[in-house]
């Protein structure tokens, strides 16, 4: 993690927007870190079972699924939070200023009515998966429970891409994120 990363995130947004862009911080930090903490516990019992006792816990790889789904979820909008997003940028690159500013407030209000539509098709999924009545085989709860995640993240990235947009509507400076700066650095080492 960067020095800016290790510090306890602040939003760059004003009033209402903030306390939301900054809550939501909080919820995926702690989504995230609790989520690894418990797939790394899950996993170690898991093998310490295996080799020591001779036998493994039989519902460890549904736990590690759960998690997974929880983790990557909760994950995309930590990346959209930070600008960690993949990005592909020969045509924004060659831009000046104002036209890369233009470009990212239509790339954030795109991809967040993408992130909504998703939500909502992701509602349908589970909807779906709560009819049909199926139950994990080991845990032997409904299967529909662990795809609540999906529609969650959906949810907090599109927020995200959201005051993004709003962000760089409301600045003269081209924002990755409500908090990052569109800018680069030098990679190149001297010998």
């Amino acid at each position: 993690m960067s020095d800016e990363e290790e510090r306890a995130y602040t939003s760059g947004l004003p009033g209402v927007l903030g306390l939301i862009d900054t809550a939501i911080s909080r919820l995926e930090a702690v989504i995230l870190a609790i989520g690894v903490l418990l797939m790394a516990v899950n996993t170690m019992a898991n093998v310490v079972g295996r080799f020591v006792f001779g036998e493994s816990i039989f519902f460890s790889g549904e736990i590690n699924r759960i998690l997974i789904i929880m983790i990557t979820f909760a994950g995309i909008g930590y990346a959209a939070r930070h600008g960690r997003h993949i990005r592909m940028s020969a045509i924004y690159d060659a831009l000046p200023v104002g036209g890369r500013r233009v470009l990212m407030i239509s790339i954030a209000f795109f991809t967040s009515l993408v992130m909504f539509f998703l939500l909502y098709y992701s509602v349908f999924y589970i909807l779906d998966l709560y009819d049909k009545g199926r139950i994990l085989p080991a845990l032997g709860f409904p299967i529909y429970i662990i795809y609540i995640w999906v529609p969650i993240g959906f949810l907090i990235t599109g927020i995200q891409y959201l005051l993004t947009g709003i962000k760089n509507f409301r600045t003269r400076d081209v924002y990755l994120s409500t908090s990052v700066v569109d800018s680069y650095k030098d990679t190149e080492t001297e010998v």
